[in-house]
């Protein structure tokens, strides 16, 4: 089975290139983000946790969504294999999603990272709010405070990847197909 994580900053592309690789080698997309949502929405007892810990401002314990992301895992028959985006933020999320696949007979392959520079980044961002209408990356302030939170809490993960030999980075500045094709390249050295 060939599980992804596609790592990288605010605006590195992992979504679009999501898209292309659940097409090309006909994994599942799995994203923390709406997989909260999605259980928040619909009132689940994880939701309704997880919904607790917002209001209060708090983050969601590791337990909560490792919790909600097995019975996403569960709900799946059969799968060629998945892609992990916006998960795992920490090392300790990392370890508890190693630990999640074992159980299920299977691992994380690698981790592919989209590398690019910090001003490309915010190039990107800015050209998105003004397709997308996303406010979130209108403002020069609030796109580098999401740099930063990247840089200083998540970028960590990367470390834990390289100590286990799963690390690949491979650079996401070009067209999206130029991206695509360096993506490709390394999922075929995998399987």
């Amino acid at each position: 089975m060939l599980n992804i994580v596609l790592f990288g900053p605010p605006g590195a592309g992992k979504g679009t290139q999501s898209q292309f690789l659940v097409e090309r080698f006909g994994l599942v997309h799995l994203s923390t983000g709406d997989i909260f949502r999605r259980n928040i929405k619909e009132g689940t007892q994880l939701g309704q946790l997880a919904q607790k810990y917002m209001n209060e401002g708090k983050l969601v314990p590791d337990e909560v969504t490792i919790n909600m992301l097995k019975a996403e895992l569960e709900k799946i028959s059969e799968p060629k294999g998945f892609i992990f985006d916006g998960f795992p933020r920490t090392e300790a999320q990392a370890q508890a999603l190693e630990n999640l696949l074992e159980a299920m007979n299977t691992a994380i392959s690698a981790m592919i990272a989209l590398e690019v520079p910090e001003d490309e980044l915010k190039k990107r961002l800015a050209d998105r709010a003004k397709t997308s209408g996303r406010a979130d990356d209108a403002d020069p302030a609030v796109i580098q405070k999401r740099i930063d939170v990247y840089n200083a809490e998540t970028l960590p993960v990367k470390h834990y990847y390289e100590k286990i030999g799963k690390y690949r980075g491979i650079n996401g500045v070009g067209t999206i197909e130029e991206v695509t094709k360096r993506l490709v390249e390394v999922i075929n050295t995998l399987q």
